[in-house]
């Protein structure tokens, strides 16, 4: 089977950043066919010393305008996946889907006033790639990106998200961006400490962001472990935000990071 026949391209790896001993960032080629919305993912595939190639998906960090891709990713210890990935340096080749997938994207809401991004770990990926995007600060009047990690040293991707508001084209909209970093095994200064859910419940996220979550105004999109998503969406149903499906509009949108 031809290059071009296959469902995949194959792409090289540009660049390798460890950020922490467990977590790190990858830069490839883009495949010019290569097309997707902010928020989705892709699969990509590595090859083994056996030959046999083993698939994951992970979400796009860049913009759906960059000529590169970009992702981030944790080292599961034993993991078949991400310890064949992490021993790969700039050069090698990496494969990918020609087809991005996934539906945490902005047309999963048909209005709304605020938009809250809550993010665990390295579901912070396609919050990255929206916010990259002109559509999240065209549509809503304020963005609060809320960021639960571990330990302070997760806080990946610090100086791509204080410097949005600086781009030639997001420029316009200065002020609509606050960060709201949460550490959940450690004090750390400027963050708030707790679970997302513990601090939607005790009050004290919406205080940090001097903002309510309504399902009037709030638009809340989710990404992250399948108990953190599990569990606030629970306690956003309790408030009346309700999952958007495709026969419903709603105010909750959600990814399974993994």
């Amino acid at each position: 089977m031809t290059a071009s026949a296959e469902k995949y391209t194959r792409q090289t790896l540009l660049d390798v950043q460890p950020l922490t001993p467990h977590l790190f960032s990858l830069r490839t080629t883009r495949d010019a066919g290569f097309r997707f919305r902010a928020g989705q993912f892709a699969r990509l595939g590595v090859t083994k010393a056996d030959g046999s190639v083993v698939w994951r998906a992970y979400s796009m960090v860049s913009s759906p305008f960059d000529e590169h891709l970009d992702f981030y990713s944790i080292v599961v210890p034993g993991g078949e996946f991400t310890s064949e990935l992490s021993r790969l340096r700039a050069g090698d080749e990496l494969l990918i889907d020609r087809q991005a997938f996934g539906y945490l994207t902005l047309d999963r809401f048909v209005d709304g006033r605020d938009l809250w991004l809550l993010a665990t770990g390295t579901g912070i990926a396609p919050f990255l790639s929206i916010l990259q995007d002109f559509e999240a600060w065209e549509r809503f009047e304020s963005i609060k990106l809320v960021y639960s990690v571990r330990e302070a040293r997760e806080l990946a991707y610090q100086e791509l998200i204080a410097g949005l508001e600086q781009r030639d084209y997001l420029a316009e909209f200065a002020g609509k961006l606050q960060f709201i970093p949460l550490v959940t095994r450690e004090a750390h200064p400027g963050a708030l400490q707790g679970r997302i859910t513990t601090l939607i419940e005790n009050g004290e996220l919406e205080a940090a962001a001097g903002l309510a979550l309504t399902p009037e105004h709030s638009r809340v999109m989710l990404c992250g472990n399948p108990q953190m998503i599990d569990d606030t969406r629970q306690v956003l149903k309790a408030r009346d935000l309700q999952l958007a499906l495709t026969r419903r509009p709603g105010q909750v949108a959600i990814e399974n990071y993994w």
